[in-house]
């Protein structure tokens, strides 16, 4: 009967719709690093170049940590951070270059979906402890500039583990939210991420649902998380150097800010980094300054840290002498 046929070309158009609709919102399953270069001569040379950096990075940061763990000289507040911070390094490198190399060797570009949202939580993370451990390194040299006798009885080892634990707390917030927030977005067929690892605005990019919540997020964590580490920094440094402009000796202001002169340069090359690229107007951001801005921010700055710390350092550098001699000579 006509009535039947017409079912039946409902039945057949409805169906060719809906076959439609989901191959042009595909959830995806994996995503495509496009990685720094897709040339195929430059491949090698990115592999033995970032696999070098990514060994000395290692190798640097667990020589600061084994330093510091076995020299009791340096069981102190100051030290106790900047282990943390080299830690922090030391797993903000491993989330990002070891899927890199890998991509690189298999020559493949896939991370399956799952893997994508763990390397951005991870990313998010540690990237934003960095801060926070510079943060609480700043206030540690105002302390002991600006109140050297009373620095014991303030940097009690109740208020380390707090300043530690504390923005381990915030930030891990901060990465479960926009985790959880991604993984309710709907991707579409294009999974194409131009970039050597994860990153949320390319993620965000690809989405084909609605993602003011997600922009809004990163918004709000974004001044929260981005500012007050850095008006901490400000402030400290502001308070430090009122004080040591108020010592009489040129040598006591020299042997004031040797004590901060390490962290003071890093803080430099981390926030010089992200000012450079994101204080900028929009329309000269490019794909090639935003991976440029990665590689400083996820390898160069790791790699630099421990040179930074051990070469600008007396007491780390007798450290690392005593632990290299430990190891070298035989028992």
């Amino acid at each position: 009967s006509k009535a039947a046929e017409c079912i039946s070309i409902v039945y057949i158009l409805g169906r060719y719709v809906s076959y439609v609709g989901q191959d042009n919102h595909t959830s995806v399953s994996e995503f495509l690093l496009l990685g720094l270069s897709e040339r195929p001569d430059q491949q090698l040379l990115l592999f033995g170049l970032f696999l070098s950096m990514y060994i000395v990075t290692i190798v640097g940061n667990l020589l600061i940590i084994l330093a510091i763990y076995s020299d009791s000289h340096l069981h102190t507040p100051m030290y106790f951070f900047l282990s943390n911070l080299s830690f922090v390094d030391l797993c903000q490198v491993s989330t990002t270059m070891p899927k890199m190399l890998i991509n690189i060797l298999t020559h493949s570009k896939t991370i399956p979906y799952a893997g994508c949202l763990i390397q951005m939580y991870s990313f998010h993370l540690f990237g934003t402890m960095d801060s926070f451990l510079l943060a609480v390194m700043a206030y540690d040299r105002f302390v002991a500039i600006c109140h050297p006798l009373r620095y014991a009885t303030i940097m009690s080892p109740r208020l380390c583990v707090l300043l530690v634990g504390g923005p381990w707390g915030i930030t891990n917030l901060q990465s479960v939210v926009h985790t959880s927030l991604m993984a309710t977005l709907t991707f579409c067929a294009d999974n194409k991420i131009p970039h050597f690892f994860c990153d949320l605005m390319p993620l965000l990019k690809l989405s084909c649902s609605d993602t003011h919540i997600n922009e809004l997020m990163v918004l709000v964590f974004g001044i929260f998380m981005g500012i007050s580490p850095l008006v901490c920094i400000l402030l400290s440094y502001i308070c430090i150097f009122c004080a040591v402009l108020r010592v009489p000796s040129a040598e006591g202001k020299r042997k004031a800010f040797s004590t901060c002169g390490s962290h003071l340069t890093v803080v430099l090359l981390f926030y010089g980094t992200i000012f450079a690229v994101y204080l900028q107007p929009s329309g000269s951001t490019s794909p090639v300054k935003d991976k440029a801005a990665a590689v400083m921010c996820a390898v160069v700055i790791p790699i630099l840290n421990p040179f930074i710390y051990s070469l600008r350092n007396r007491d780390m550098k007798g450290a690392l002498r005593k632990l290299i001699c430990k190891t070298s000579t035989p028992q």
